[in-house]
């Protein structure tokens, strides 16, 4: 079996690739700059090269392989029209199955985040293809920089109130999205991937135990959320959307069930403070 991860030198593609081959899979690494997946090549994995916006490079990306891997894009404002490009070369292939990394809830999440994810399911289940959807929720990496912070000053920042957001370790959903590309029965299926849910007082406990120093939540309006971000030097688009993120987080938009994340693992989830320690080091 072949299969091809797009946006495979990112920081989730190029763990899908390392957990394919973990399963025995051959691999076909998608990505825009052959040169940082250079050692990839040299373990050979098929290396390809092309962009979201070219298809005539997913047609010769996608020749000869049997599933695929449409890891979302980053380009906000264009990431429909890409990732429909994608769909469109999937189908001229004649995969047999197509995996794409979603939101959760999409179809009614209200944050900014989810509004492309929307319009992206909506191309899929239109698609002449069999697809999957993979709704993952939060990374735990997501907080490195609050974690860090957090750390040095005791206080980790956010909007998000008394809301859960169900994250995990990168990591564990690049497992997940392997384990559903290796094996058979996931046609049509829709999962809603996270792990056990956690406020943020709980996420600052967690951060507290790893700095062996008191941390504690602040909850702030999310306008005043979005001007802190702003002046530790985030765009104000981008400091405006996580921002939007955290009060979806305080509205249980990222609460979910834990259930078929680890179905598909096999273990529970990565808990926020193994993943936090990493990040302090």
């Amino acid at each position: 079996m072949t299969v091809a991860v797009t946006g495979a030198s990112g920081q989730l593609g190029r763990l899908v690739v390392e957990a394919l081959l973990k399963e025995g899979a051959s691999v076909v690494a998608v990505v825009r700059d052959p040169a940082k997946v250079a050692d990839l090549a040299e373990r050979g994995v098929d290396v390809r090269q092309a962009s979201y916006d070219d298809p005539a490079a997913l047609d010769r990306a996608f020749a000869g392989v049997d599933r695929v891997l449409l890891v979302s894009g980053n380009e906000f404002g264009s990431r429909v029209a890409q990732h429909t490009n994608v769909v469109r070369a999937a189908e001229r292939a004649g995969v047999e199955l197509l995996a794409y990394t979603s939101i959760p809830k999409a179809e009614t999440n209200p944050m900014i985040l989810a509004q492309e994810h929307r319009g992206t399911e909506a191309v899929l289940a239109e698609a002449s293809v069999p697809t999957v959807l993979l709704r993952n929720d939060w990374y735990w990496e997501n907080f490195a920089s609050g974690v860090q912070q957090a750390a040095q000053g005791g206080v980790l920042y956010g909007a998000a109130g008394a809301g859960r957001v169900s994250g995990a370790a990168r990591a564990d959903y690049a497992e997940a999205a392997a384990k559903v590309l290796t094996t058979d029965g996931h046609a049509g299926k829709v999962y809603e991937l996270g792990g056990a849910p956690r406020t943020y007082d709980e996420l600052a406990q967690a951060v507290s135990e790893v700095a062996g120093k008191p941390v504690r939540y602040q909850d702030l309006p999310q306008a005043d959320y979005a001007a802190a971000l702003e002046k530790a030097g985030l765009p104000a688009d981008y400091a405006g959307v996580l921002a939007d993120a955290d009060a979806g987080i305080a509205n249980g938009v990222l609460d979910i069930d834990k259930g078929h994340l680890e179905q598909l693992l096999g273990r529970p989830a990565t808990p926020a403070a193994e993943v936090f320690r990493a990040v302090l080091g």
